[in-house]
C-alpha cells in the first residue's frame, strides 16, 4: 500500500483507508457481533459493518481501475464520493446505515472541491460533518451509542483549533473514539447490565484506527480490554458468566439456546420483549420532500428508524411489527428496491427475488476456484462454484448468492485461499442468518479443496462430514509456482522480476529460472515429509511436457506415490502442487 504523507489527505489515502478498514472489521467482526446488545440482540453487527465497508471499498476500486491506463489518479473528490456511494447501496443493518452517513458526511466536506487532497483542517471539518450527519439521519439519537463514539471523535479532533496535520487531527480522533467507547455502558444501561460496550461503536472505533494507519503508516492502539467491561467495573457481569452469551442474557433477560454450536450466530433471538418483530431495509429513489414525509410515517411505525442519503437515492431502515406497511410507504414515496426483511431470530424472510419452487437439498458445497478447468471439475464433483478470476477476488455478496444457489439446508463453504478467510467468514454468517446451516473450512488452496471433496459423503451427518473434510484439507500440503511481477525480498532471498517462484504453504521456498525445474526441487521438499498422492493443478500457458516430466520423476523416485493431473484453464498461478 501506498504510504501516505502525514501532512496532506488524498485519494490515495481513501484507497488505502478502505483496505486497512475492511481488515480490521475483518478481524473484528467476531467479536462486535458477539457483543451486540443493542438496539437488538441479533449478534451481526460487525457482520453487517463489515459488508457495508465491503462494497464501500469496491466502489472505490473500481474508480481506481478507471484510471489504469492513464497517468492520473482519481481525485479527491472522486474517491471519497465512490466511498460514500458504495456504502450508501451495500448498507446493511443498523450500524451499517449509520456507518454510511458517517461516510457521506465526510465526502459532503472533502468532495466540495476538486483540490487534490485536503490538510488536517478539512479533515477535521470532515469528522464534525459525519457526526452531525449521522445523529441527523438516526430519528431519535441515543447516548452511548456509535452517534456518541462519532461525536467523541469530532470533538477531540477540533481541539487543536485546526492547526495540527492530518497526522495529528486522526490520532486526536481516535483517541476521544476510545474513550468514549470505554464510557458507553456508563450512559446506556442495557450495555451496564451486559457488561460490554457499544457493538456499533467498537466497529467505529476499528474503522478510525485503520484511518490512523493510513494517514500514519502506524498502527493505532487497541480500544482497552476488548468490547467486554473490565471485571469489577459497573455494569460488569457476575461472576460465572463471562462469555458473550451470559452477557446478551444479562442485558435482554432473553436466554440463547443450550445447545448453541459454532454453525450458530451468538443469540439471534435475543429482542427484547415487546420490541417490533421485522427489520425493514431498501433502497429508495425519492425526493427531498417526499422522503421527510416518509420519516414521520415510520416513525409511528416502528422504531430504530435510521434514513440516510440524498441527492435522490436513500437508504431507509426500520424495525416495525408491519413490514408491509414500511414497505408500503417506500412505494408512496418512491421506488423502492432491494427490499431486505428480516425477522428477529428467524432469518430472511424476503430478499426481493422469489424463492425457487423446488424443496432444498439437505446438503451442498461452495466453493471458490481460481480457473474455469477447476470449476469445471468441482462442478461434476457435485460444488456449486464461484469463479476467482486473477486480481478479482469474489466479494462476500457472490459467496452468499452461491450459497442461496446451491439451495441446500446444510452447506460446506471451501474459500480455497487464505485471503478470503475474513469474507468467507462475513458470507458464512449471513447465510446462517437465511436460516442455512453452514460450515466455512479453511482451505488455503485449491488442491485442498479438492481433498476435501474427494472425501465429502452427503449420507454422513454434517458433523461427520466436516470433520473428514476438514482433515483431508489440512493432511494436503499446498505449493504453487508462479513468475515474479518485479523485484523484492523473500524467505528464500531477492527475487527479481521474472524469475519463477515455488511457493509452499505460502511462503518462497524456491527462486529459479526454469518452471519444470523450480516444481521438481518443490515436489522433492514437500515429499521428503511422505505422500500418498501428489496433484498437479496447470494453467494453460503450461506445456503438456512439463506435467510429464514431473510425473515421470515421482514415479521413478517415489514408489508409492501416485499423481493426478488437472487442467486448471486461466488460474493466476502456473501450477498448484498438493501433497496427501
Amino acid at each position: 500500500m501506498a504510504q501516505v504523507p502525514p501532512t496532506f489527505f488524498d485519494a490515495l489515502a481513501v484507497r488505502t483507508w478502505c483496505g486497512l478498514a475492511l481488515k480490521a472489521l475483518g478481524r473484528a467482526r467476531e467479536e462486535i457481533d458477539a457483543i451486540n446488545v443493542y438496539p437488538v440482540a441479533d449478534g451481526d453487527t460487525g457482520t453487517n459493518l463489515y459488508l457495508t465497508l465491503e462494497s464501500a471499498a469496491t466502489a472505490v476500486e473500481a474508480v481506481f481501475a478507471g484510471y489504469e491506463t492513464g497517468p492520473a489518479l482519481p481525485s479527491l473528490a472522486d474517491a471519497m464520493r465512490a466511498m460514500a456511494h458504495g456504502a450508501l447501496i451495500g448498507a446493511r443493518g443498523n450500524s451499517g446505515t449509520i456507518l454510511a452517513q458517517l461516510l457521506r458526511g465526510m465526502a459532503q466536506v472533502l468532495a466540495a472541491g476538486e483540490e487534490p487532497h485536503t490538510d488536517g483542517t478539512g479533515l477535521g471539518l470532515a469528522l464534525r460533518q459525519a457526526a452531525d450527519s449521522a445523529r441527523d439521519a438516526v430519528a431519535h439519537p441515543v447516548e452511548g451509542t456509535v452517534l456518541t463514539v462519532a461525536s467523541a471523535a469530532a470533538d477531540a479532533a477540533g481541539l487543536d483549533g485546526g492547526e495540527g496535520d492530518c497526522g495529528t487531527v486522526v490520532r486526536a480522533a481516535h483517541d476521544g473514539a476510545r474513550a468514549a467507547l470505554a464510557a458507553t455502558p456508563d450512559r446506556l444501561s442495557v450495555l451496564r447490565r451486559a457488561g460490554v460496550v457499544d457493538a456499533g461503536g467498537l466497529g467505529l472505533v476499528a474503522v478510525l484506527g485503520a484511518l490512523v494507519e493510513a494517514v500514519t503508516g502506524e498502527p493505532a492502539p487497541e480500544p482497552a480490554g476488548g468490547g467486554a467491561v473490565s471485571p469489577g467495573a459497573p455494569g460488569s457481569v457476575p461472576e460465572g458468566a463471562p462469555d458473550p452469551h451470559a452477557r446478551v442474557e444479562a442485558a435482554t433477560g432473553v436466554p440463547c439456546a443450550e445447545d448453541a454450536s459454532a454453525d450458530d450466530a451468538p443469540c439471534t433471538d435475543g429482542r427484547e420483549e415487546g420490541g417490533p418483530a421485522f427489520e425493514v431495509i431498501y433502497l429508495l429513489e425519492a425526493g427531498d420532500e417526499a422522503v421527510a414525509r416518509l420519516r414521520q410515517r415510520l416513525d409511528t411505525l416502528g422504531d430504530s428508524l435510521v434514513v440516510v442519503g440524498g441527492d435522490g437515492l436513500w437508504n431507509v431502515h426500520v424495525h416495525v411489527d408491519d413490514a408491509g406497511a414500511a414497505v408500503e410507504a417506500g412505494v408512496e414515496a418512491g421506488r423502492p428496491y432491494r427490499i431486505r426483511i428480516t425477522h428477529f431470530g428467524l432469518g430472511d424472510v424476503h430478499t426481493g427475488a422469489e424463492r425457487p419452487p423446488r424443496e432444498p437439498a439437505q446438503r451442498a458445497v461452495v466453493a471458490v476456484v481460481p480457473g474455469e478447468g477447476l470449476a469445471g471439475l468441482y462442478a461434476e464433483a457435485g460444488a456449486t462454484t464461484v469463479l476467482a478470476r486473477p486480481g478479482e477476488p469474489p466479494a462476500s455478496g457472490e459467496l452468499v448468492q452461491a450459497v442461496r444457489r446451491a439451495h441446500a439446508r446444510e452447506v460446506v463453504l471451501l474459500p480455497n485461499d487464505a485471503e478470503l478467510r475474513h469474507t468467507a467468514a462475513a458470507a458464512a454468517e449471513q447465510a446462517r442468518r437465511e436460516g442455512v446451516r453452514v460450515a466455512l473450512i479453511p482451505t488455503r488452496s485449491a488442491v485442498q479443496g479438492i481433498a476435501a471433496l474427494a472425501v465429502h459423503e452427503p449420507g454422513r451427518r454434517f458433523d461427520e462430514d466436516v470433520v473428514q473434510m476438514t482433515s483431508a484439507a489440512g493432511a494436503t500440503r499446498h505449493a504453487e509456482v508462479t513468475v515474479a511481477e518485479h523485484e523484492s525480498w523473500t524467505s528464500a532471498g531477492i527475487c527479481q522480476a521474472g524469475d519463477v517462484l515455488g511457493l509452499i504453504d505460502g511462503d518462497v521456498a524456491v527462486i529459479g529460472s526454469d518452471v519444470t525445474a523450480t516444481a521438481e526441487t518443490l515436489l522433492d521438499r514437500m515429499l521428503r515429509a511422505g505422500g500418498e498422492l501428489v496433484t498437479l493443478v496447470t494453467a494453460d500457458e503450461v506445456p503438456p511436457a512439463v506435467t510429464d516430466h514431473l510425473e515421470s520423476h515421482v514415479r521413478e523416485s517415489y514408489l508409492a506415490v501416485d499423481t493426478v493431473v488437472y487442467r486448471g484453464g486461466r488460474q493466476g498461478a502456473l501450477l498448484l502442487i498438493g501433497v496427501e
